[in-house]
């Protein structure tokens, strides 16, 4: 058998033997061959039988020039298979970043050093005004970055175009997380006495049902996505099934929940099931008034002429209607938060909670939703005051 490495004279009369060498196919069925070019016969020797070796070990990493812009564009359209069009979304604007400021780096050559700067420079001036580096990024956001980074990654391990994953155990460091923690104002649900008011001021209005249904922890999009077929005002059920959703805050998508647990029937609380009952007298009272200029979807929530409304028409009449209140202007899907913390501490079972919030993770509900306050510690502040031996005002 002639010997597969051949001795090369370069035009500057150097000396340098070279071998090709079989790697497999691509995906498309075609061979991968490769070329290796040493010094010494003993280099290209070693070289070649540590090739082989891989190839046949299933470990072999063949050389690519793709950059980590052309994987995250791949990594985007596999996802495709998993994931609703405005997850996509979600994801290509998670990674904006990642695009601009590590995009033209070879995916091969990317290193645990390349990802560890991208992301302290993320926090301490990541958020772009006018296409320039402003003010930093909530730790919350950049660790939203690094998982969309990280599962790419880890997509490309697998198809074995990298051998690691150099993303794997980069974090935002601890002292970001402290300076997050102490400067960054975040925005806080309503209390139960806020929520409370912004009923007692809504009762009257003509969406009163749908605001409540917010109020009982259905995310907006769920809200706007109730059909009629959903409500059953004899039995007092609600059938969450579909969703109206946006693109980009101005094309509505109407598709499946988020996720199949998301798909759920809950029991009527009392003031949603009378509210949802007088909203069906009246549409059908606007519907016989408006005659043929009336247009019947089947939708719940919908203006005097049957047209529905969607997440950023409720969410802005929301807004105005906690203006007339003289409540604190909070996201209407933050109602999910004050509606599973109420729960939570009413006592409601974990497997219940995440449940009515249409997850499957009780652990994810509780430590997304369920955020505990010095208040909502009183009680147990009264108890400790039992456990001292009584009334400490006796003791003064």
């Amino acid at each position: 058998m002639p010997d597969p490495i051949k001795k090369i004279t370069l035009r500057d009369g150097a000396v340098r033997y070279r071998t090709v060498v079989d790697a497999g196919r691509d995906e498309s069925g075609k061979r991968i061959q490769l070329t290796i070019t040493k010094d010494t016969q003993k280099e290209v020797r070693a070289e070649r039988a540590r090739v082989l070796a891989e190839r046949s070990a299933g470990t072999l990493i063949v050389p690519s020039k793709i950059t980590v812009a052309e994987w995250l564009d791949q990594w985007l359209e596999y996802k495709r298979r998993d994931v609703e069009e405005t997850t996509i979304r979600t994801y290509r604007l998670a990674l904006v970043h990642v695009y601009d400021r590590l995009g033209h780096v070879r995916l091969q050559e990317l290193t645990e050093d390349h990802v560890r700067e991208f992301v302290d420079e993320l926090v301490t001036g990541g958020r772009r005004r006018g296409g320039e580096p402003g003010t930093r990024l909530a730790v919350s956001t950049v660790e939203g970055i690094l998982i969309r980074l990280r599962g790419a990654l880890s997509r490309a391990v697998v198809r074995k175009l990298v051998s690691v994953n150099v993303a794997a155990e980069i974090r935002p460091s601890l002292a970001d997380k402290k300076t997050d923690k102490r400067d960054r104002e975040r925005a806080r649900p309503w209390t139960v006495a806020e929520v409370r008011v912004f009923i007692r001021a809504i009762h009257q209005d003509r969406l009163f049902a749908p605001l409540l249904l917010s109020l009982m922890g259905l995310r907006p999009a769920e809200v706007c996505g109730v059909r009629w077929v959903d409500v059953d005002l004899e039995e007092g059920l609600l059938s969450v099934k579909q969703t109206r959703t946006m693109i980009g805050n101005h094309q509505v998508l109407e598709k499946d929940t988020k996720t199949a647990s998301g798909e759920r029937v809950l029991p009527l609380p009392r003031g949603p099931w009378e509210a949802l009952r007088a909203l069906r007298l009246q549409q059908a009272r606007e519907k016989d008034a408006a005659g043929e200029a009336y247009t019947d979807t089947g939708y719940v929530v919908v203006n005097e002429l049957g047209v529905p409304l969607n997440t950023r028409q409720l969410r802005e009449y929301a807004y105005q209607m906690m203006a007339l209140a003289e409540l604190r202007r909070v996201r209407l899907y933050d109602a999910r938060h004050s509606v599973l913390k109420a729960l939570a501490l009413s006592g409601v079972p974990d497997v219940i909670l995440a449940a009515w919030a249409g997850h499957t993770n009780a652990a994810f509900t509780k430590r997304k939703y369920v955020s505990i306050e010095a208040e909502d510690m009183r009680g147990a502040a009264d108890s400790l005051d039992v456990f001292y031996g009584g009334d400490q005002k006796e003791l003064v």
